[in-house]
């Protein structure tokens, strides 16, 4: 700084630049300005260099959250995923299960045609030989009659036709019974061994009551009179039915258990198989699972 500035400039801090000639009062006020000037820009440098090291902290963790959530998300959508898949895979089962026991029954009605037909003509013939024929005749028809009574029960019950056991049982009663009523008067069905009367009396509890507390229970018990008649196929189908309305259910691991003894009944034991292990899986601790347990040893 040449000796012009200097002298003003402490001049001017010890107070007494007002001797100071004009010209070298602006200097010193072109210096201060210039300092003043220099000291924000330096102050505002520091500022903006702060504001972008905090901007960059806090992207960096919304980024990171961005992450996490979107692992979470993925994940998710895989479990899912799998999810959908067995149950479509299990349904697709339980339909061509169906198929299979309907294409039975229909080629079990041809072969019953023929040998109406045959058993027909066995007994003309036995009838016109005139010896012996009225005993012959009457175990023919008798066996022709129970044939018929089998395939026409198994139609009822693959609903090929519109008439089912218990229809009549079905039929309005003379007073209206309440929710608990008509769900006791099944039950009591139930227990008495009326499986078609009880079945029924359920159906039409669903019917009247959908979201009572106890539909699932409803529901499982129409699969239970199948069960106990024997007809597996169709008791499957109404398991499927409780797990699939009433996931959140008590009657779940129940229809999980009957559900994989039915495949087992009718003789499909990897199914039967792979329903019993589902229910241990899911329901460890429950009495169900032991009986499983017990079942698959038993395979």
């Amino acid at each position: 700084m040449t000796e012009a500035v200097r002298r003003p400039a402490a001049a001017w801090a010890a107070g007494s630049d007002r001797h100071l000639p004009q010209e070298e009062r602006r200097i010193t006020m072109k210096s201060l300005c210039w300092v003043l000037l220099m000291g924000v820009m330096a102050l505002a440098g520091c500022a903006t260099q702060g504001d972008m090291y905090g901007l960059d902290a806090r992207l960096a963790a919304v980024e990171q959250q961005n992450a996490s959530l979107q692992k979470r998300l993925e994940k998710f959508d895989r479990a899912q995923t799998a999810t959908d898949q067995k149950l479509r895979d299990q349904t697709a089962v339980l339909y061509a299960t169906l198929d299979k026991v309907q294409e039975d029954i229909r080629l079990l009605s041809g072969r019953l045609d023929e040998t109406e037909y045959l058993l027909k003509k066995q007994l003309n013939a036995v009838r016109k030989s005139g010896t012996g024929g009225e005993p012959a005749g009457g175990a023919i028809e008798e066996r022709l009659s129970d044939l018929q009574r089998r395939v026409r029960r198994i139609e009822q019950y693959l609903s090929l036709e519109a008439g089912t056991p218990g229809a009549a049982a079905a039929a309005p009663q003379k007073r209206t019974l309440s929710q608990n009523e008509l769900y006791l008067k099944a039950k009591q069905a139930f227990d008495a061994g009326d499986y078609a009367g009880a079945r029924a009396a359920f159906q039409d509890f669903l019917k009247r009551f959908p979201r009572a507390k106890n539909a699932d229970n409803a529901q499982f018990w129409i699969g239970e009179t199948y069960y106990r008649e024997k007809w597996y196929e169709k008791a499957i189908l109404e398991y499927q039915k409780v797990i699939e309305k009433y996931p959140k259910g008590n009657k779940v691991p129940a229809s999980l258990l009957k559900q994989g003894l039915a495949f087992y009944n009718i003789g499909d034991k990897a199914n039967a198989r792979l329903i019993l292990n589902e229910l241990i899986a899911k329901y460890p601790h429950s009495r169900e699972a032991k009986i499983a347990k017990k079942k698959l040893n038993s395979f």
